[in-house]
């Protein structure tokens, strides 16, 4: 993979990380829950009905989640646009860090909390945010070759 498809593919990351924000901001407001409710009962699958927004906890929950997401994705994105030039392989494995931290943690809370099916749909989250993100990226350019000779 090119340095400029990784650099692309930081704006596809940012995008998958930030497009779950609404969702949960949704899921604050009564009449706009049923979105969040929803994605939260698929996640737990099997989607019965049984995941609710009853709790104003529940609605306050999912404001944090949707702030921090939002915040991880403007945040991805803008290593994408600010930095990524001036150091594309520290980027890559920020981001990767970031990725891989969040798997664990949540997949580890999901299976935890008795939602291990959400563990299985964040492998599916996993693999589209990291993309080919996994790997460096192979530059070459004629200094990057020189300076990995030094």
């Amino acid at each position: 993979m090119s340095a400029q498809f990784h650099k692309v593919w930081l704006k596809i990351t940012a995008i998958v990380i930030g497009s779950f924000a609404p969702v949960f901001f949704l899921g604050t407001m009564t009449p706009t829950i049923e979105p969040a409710r929803l994605t939260l009962d698929l996640l737990s699958w099997p989607v019965d009905g049984a995941t609710t927004y009853a709790s104003p906890d529940t609605r306050f929950l999912s404001a944090l989640t949707g702030g921090f997401l939002l915040g991880w994705g403007v945040t991805v994105w803008r290593l994408s646009t600010d930095l990524y030039d001036v150091a594309p392989e520290a980027v890559r494995r920020i981001v990767m860090s970031g990725l891989i931290a969040w798997f664990v943690l949540d997949s580890a809370g999901s299976i935890a909390s008795g939602n291990a099916s959400n563990a299985v749909f964040n492998v599916g989250v996993l693999l589209l945010a990291a993309g080919p993100l996994w790997r460096p990226a192979k530059d070459k350019s004629p200094d990057s070759r020189a300076q990995r000779l030094k």
